[in-house]
């Protein structure tokens, strides 16, 4: 009787407990607020195969209870024109959810239409998330901009190139925007461009070169991190590319794209994950490092921002 008492208290125990963790992973990223994710560069919604620019972290944090929108902005635009875009897109958010505020998740440029958005609207927003943003510029939008400008008749071949390659991207995307503009584009990511950017919206910007900014401005909350390998899988087609492009960085440590203390905003969780700029958003089809899952980067960062109350 005794041991049959005891294996029941047991199981009950044991049962009670699964229920507690399976709530636990139930509510892990059921923020206060809804997250909105948006898309730096040549960005898309939704394509065959590769699906959402941010391949399958949308559902990941709704497995878990966030509610999350994902958003459309030119892929090729001056930082002001997609950050009025998203602006739109945000207001709308708030309109059809009732929220209060949003959190702003934005990778590479998106995150400088994201900053954008928390100064205009700063009573609309709970934090701002930068993953892998070039805050302070890249070297490979200098690259272009320098050729562009030593050699007008090249640089508008690049530039040609470069509005070739997101009209294809919007086709297969069905994406409405039409507008190409990727000189605006790379002005606004090269170092002078950003410079600019960053004098209109200091928050969270480090004031050194490589430190750290204002973790809360105005009620808003300011995170950042970023990769720093630009090879990562021999499986991924664009690890090719972004081992290319990372000459461009003179051996400092960047992600293929963005240098390491260019990512820096507000408080940064880290600056040297083992990913390129696309393993950021587990792009291409989730082919990344082994043992790295970004997916879980942002259902930690869905975590934290509730155990802020956001």
């Amino acid at each position: 009787m005794l041991k049959k008492l005891t294996a029941t208290l047991i199981t009950s125990v044991a049962l009670m407990a699964g229920a507690t963790t399976h709530a636990q992973a139930a509510g892990y990223t059921q923020t206060k607020y809804p997250i909105v994710l948006t898309h730096g560069i040549f960005g898309w919604k939704n394509m065959p195969i590769l699906q959402n620019y941010f391949y399958y972290i949308p559902e990941s944090l709704q497995s878990s209870g966030a509610k999350v929108y994902t958003t459309q902005l030119t892929g090729l635009d001056s930082s002001d024109a997609r950050s009025e875009q998203l602006l739109t897109q945000v207001k709308t958010i708030l309109a059809i959810s009732g929220a209060q505020k949003v959190n702003l998740f934005g990778h590479s440029h998106g995150a400088s239409s994201s900053r954008y958005v928390a100064a205009v609207i700063p009573g609309k927003v709970a934090s701002v998330t930068a993953i892998g943003s070039p805050v302070k510029g890249t070297p490979v939008a200098d690259l272009v901009v320098s050729v562009g400008n030593a050699a007008p008749a090249f640089g508008s071949l690049v530039y040609t190139v470069l509005n070739a390659f997101d009209g294809i991207i919007n086709v297969l995307s069905s994406d409405p925007n039409t507008k190409l503009n990727a000189r605006a584009s790379m002005a606004s990511l090269s170092t002078a461009g950003s410079a600019a950017f960053n004098a209109r919206f200091p928050q969270g910007v480090p004031t050194t070169a490589c430190g750290t900014g204002a973790t809360q401005v105005n009620g808003i909350r300011y995170y950042s991190w970023g990769g720093t390998t630009p090879f990562t899988n021999i499986f991924d087609p664009l690890d090719y590319f972004f081992g290319l492009a990372s000459v461009a960085f003179a051996g400092q440590a960047n992600d293929g794209v963005v240098g390491k203390c260019s990512t820096h905003l507000g408080q940064v969780i880290r600056d040297d994950y083992n990913m390129n700029h696309m393993d950021e958003v587990n792009q291409m089809m989730g082919i990344h490092a082994l043992f790295m899952d970004p997916t879980a980067l942002f259902r930690q960062q869905a975590n934290r921002l509730q155990l802020a109350g956001m």
